[in-house]
């Protein structure tokens, strides 16, 4: 089955009224809103909303069993100013679909446009618009719902964008996607004094200095292969802006990335065990908080080829030239519950990266994301 050029029309403008209304992590009521409104006139089996916080699940059953597949796309935002002059831009200073978000939602609405002229021949079809992908948190809170047990996959496929890669190109490969990551923020805490007697305080300066340093070595880079470990600095705080002040207190802020799940909790024990022993030598107070945990992304070897297959019959070119990715994805968690797999859609070798100010979604990319979607599912479930 194909979207008419009715279809197409339609859809695109959908992604350019949400795009005009971007909502960050947590907040996508609207969005949510919007995405059930579209699905109403489509009239799945069942909607499910409120799901891990704003998500929206709807349903697809045929009367005959088989397995569920699941096609999962994101609701959020980011809190980034959009600079473009499209005239679909952002209408809400300082947040902006700069993600592709918009994109990947509307192609489930896409998809779910095929589904109500022809459903499954058996199974279920799950179309799950998750909230809060962008902190991490959502898939997450999908997962705990108490009603998420009751439409668990059996397989599960997300797709997403990719700027740098030839418009439509697909990238896709078994194994490693995306790695696993977390922010952590250290803080020292210790005792202000008035500058002209820094030794009647307690400075985190120090401290700080020598963690910076020794946290980059903890997680060097280099290539995504097995052990791949990389600690990156996002924020560093010390003190008052003041001349008079030693400071008392000071953070940082600590991206930690690993391609294998089980390699972060090393990570993350040996970048904490320098920041007690530095606090402990200068005689500091010491906190940790942790933010943004995602889980690596792994496609299963099935997913993968049943990606492979639909590409081939449709005759679309792919590769696996891209993969795995240093970026995070909480789709990764999927994989504990079922054959997941994501691919890539090639947006343009030209186009602005993602979270930058200036990116677009291509519309040209949504009739290629549904046939892909449409194709798999249909192979699955006949």
């Amino acid at each position: 089955m194909r979207l008419t050029n009715s279809d197409i029309a339609e859809l695109t403008e959908f992604r350019h009224h949400l795009h005009r209304h971007p909502e960050v992590s947590g907040q996508e009521e609207w969005t949510a809103a919007e995405v059930v409104a579209a699905l109403q006139a489509l009239a799945p089996d069942q909607i499910l909303t409120g799901l891990g916080g704003h998500g929206v699940a709807a349903v697809w059953q045929a009367a005959e069993p088989g397995p569920t597949v699941m096609f999962r796309s994101e609701l959020d935002a980011l809190p980034i100013e959009e600079q473009s002059e499209v005239s679909h831009r952002s209408a809400i200073p300082g947040k902006g679909h700069l993600c592709g978000h918009d994109g990947h939602s509307t192609i489930l609405l896409g998809l779910a446009r095929l589904l109500s002229r022809e459903g499954p021949a058996r199974g279920r079809v799950i179309l799950l618009f998750q909230p809060a992908e962008e902190d991490g948190s959502g898939a997450a809170a999908v997962l705990v719902d108490p009603r998420f047990a009751a439409i668990r996959p059996d397989w599960a496929f997300a797709l997403h964008n990719m700027p740098g890669h030839p418009v439509g190109q697909v990238i896709i490969a078994p194994g490693p996607a995306n790695c696993a990551s977390e922010g952590l923020r250290v803080l020292f805490r210790g005792r202000t004094a008035h500058a002209s007697q820094p030794e009647t305080g307690v400075s985190p300066a120090l401290a700080l200095a020598a963690l910076m340093p020794a946290a980059l070595a903890a997680g060097p880079g280099g290539r995504l292969e097995p052990g791949f470990r990389l600690v990156s600095i996002c924020h560093a705080r010390m003190g008052e802006p003041a001349f008079g002040i030693t400071p008392g207190e000071g953070e940082l802020w600590l991206t930690l990335r690993t391609l294998a799940d089980a390699d972060m909790a090393a990570l993350r024990e040996e970048v904490t065990t320098l920041a007690r022993d530095l606090a402990e030598r200068h005689g500091l107070g010491l906190e940790f908080s942790h933010h943004d945990r995602f889980a690596a992304c792994v496609n299963h070897a099935d997913s993968a080829r049943a990606i492979l297959r639909a590409l081939e019959a449709l005759g679309m070119k792919h590769s696996e030239t891209g993969l795995p990715m240093r970026a995070s994805e909480d789709f990764g968690l999927f994989g504990g519950q079922a054959k997941a797999a994501m691919f890539l859609l090639g947006s343009g070798e030209a186009s602005p990266a993602l979270h930058n100010p200036d990116f677009d979604f291509p519309d040209g990319l949504i009739p290629q994301g549904v046939a892909i979607f449409d194709r798999v599912m249909r192979d699955l479930l006949g």
